[in-house]
């Protein structure tokens, strides 16, 4: 699966990053620009509130000449998900060594997403090949094509469109924040950012609401809600509408041509 990712996003995502060699001087193919040939769909269950990371390995692809980044997520693995429902220990992302990554694989650099709270219950995606990354498993779940440029600019607040084949849902029962903006919208949480140094947990957020953000959009209203019946989200086209917001949390659109209905 390639997906075409907006640079706003990159940047609200990744958290650390290090360069090796220039992405452009990269000549011979990394070994993790095929980890996505044997992807089969997988289904995940119970995941609300599982703790996790992504890296992404920031490379050219030889045969295109474009820049790509395979994205390795510790939310899904063969591994049985822990009783502690913490796919990435502290101790272990502390430990990361991102340079020593991208030499090791053979990219430019090596970026980390998170550490987040993943906020769907179960979710089916095409999982490619595993691999350990500083003590952690860690399955392949996309390869995003990045900037030309290879310059992330900052983006916040704005919509903006991501190719996914993949589909998950917040089940009934569920307490779920949602952004209400001023054209009607609404957005559901779907990652909720703990980073290297967590400010605030998912309890205290949700008891601040709107409290949270000094940026919120005219007209936006922020609510919490405990969903009535499952929340299911197949985009049309696998194409999904996101946004990020200014703490780096990561929501989706829900409604018409995104999930069965807007809650």
């Amino acid at each position: 699966m390639r997906i075409t990712m907006h640079a706003g996003l990159l940047v609200a995502v990744i958290m650390a990053a290090t360069t090796g060699t220039s992405l452009a001087e990269q000549a011979s193919e990394p070994q993790v620009l095929r980890d996505g040939d044997v992807a089969q769909t997988m289904r995940f269950e119970k995941m609300h509130q599982t703790r996790f990371i992504e890296l992404f390995f920031g490379t050219k692809d030889p045969e295109t000449g474009k820049l790509v980044a395979p994205c390795y997520n510790t939310l899904y693995s063969s591994n049985a998900l822990p009783e502690s429902k913490d796919t990435s220990p502290q101790a272990l992302v502390e430990s990361l060594d991102l340079e020593k990554l991208a030499k090791e694989h053979g990219v430019a650099k090596v970026m980390l997403n998170g550490p987040k709270l993943w906020m769907p219950d179960w979710v089916e995606l095409k999982m490619g090949k595993e691999r350990v990354f500083g003590g952690m498993t860690m399955g392949w779940v996309a390869q995003l094509n990045l900037p030309e440029s290879g310059e992330i600019e900052a983006a916040t607040w704005g919509p903006m469109q991501i190719a996914r084949d993949s589909k998950w849902a917040w089940t009934k029962g569920t307490k779920v924040a949602l952004l209400d903006d001023a054209d009607g919208n609404t957005w559901i949480l779907k990652g909720f950012q703990l980073g290297l140094d967590p400010q605030q947990t998912w309890e205290e957020y949700l008891a601040k609401g709107a409290a949270n953000y000094k940026t919120l959009p005219a007209g936006w209203k922020f609510r919490v809600t405990t969903l009535e019946k499952d929340v299911i989200e197949i985009p049309d086209n696998n194409l999904a509408t996101i946004m990020t917001d200014e703490l780096f949390h990561v929501w989706d659109k829900t409604g018409p041509g995104m999930t069965n209905y807007k809650p």
